[in-house]
């Protein structure tokens, strides 16, 4: 009988961990902008495809092999 004392202390005491750290994300802005990243990523980004330079023939993997 005294675990199950044990047993419900330790539970509570989690318990109230995980609302304190529910409490804690809400109030540091973790879930201000829940939609924002999500449509974030199905937009182009211009400058995200500049970065992204195609190679030019002679820098291609395939040109680097050598013969044996």
């Amino acid at each position: 009988m005294d675990i199950l004392y044990i047993l419900i202390g330790v539970a509570l005491a989690v318990a109230v961990g995980f609302l304190w750290l529910f409490g804690w994300a809400v109030r540091t802005g973790q879930y201000d902008d829940t939609e924002g990243p999500a449509m974030r990523m199905l937009h182009d980004d211009a400058s995200a495809r500049s970065k992204a330079k195609p190679k030019a023939d002679d820098e291609s993997p395939a040109n680097d092999e050598r013969p044996a």
